[in-house]
């Protein structure tokens, strides 16, 4: 998934402006990808509670 990619990217550059420097592109990628699969895990939880999770791109409050 490039938005993935995208977002190993930018937590790459983040912890380099901050004097990081050990993060390898395999462990950004995995961290990217963990960061997905918990958002997916909060929404499904969320709407089992019936929170009503507005889809994306829309920002409009529910």
């Amino acid at each position: 998934m490039a938005i993935q990619f995208l977002v190993a990217k930018v937590l790459r550059d983040e912890l380099s402006l901050r004097g990081m420097q050990s993060l390898s592109v395999e462990d950004s990628e995995a961290i990217a990808a963990r960061i997905f699969e918990r958002i997916t895990e909060l929404e499904l939880e969320l709407a089992a509670r019936g929170f009503n999770i507005p889809a994306s791109g829309d920002d409009r409050p529910t």
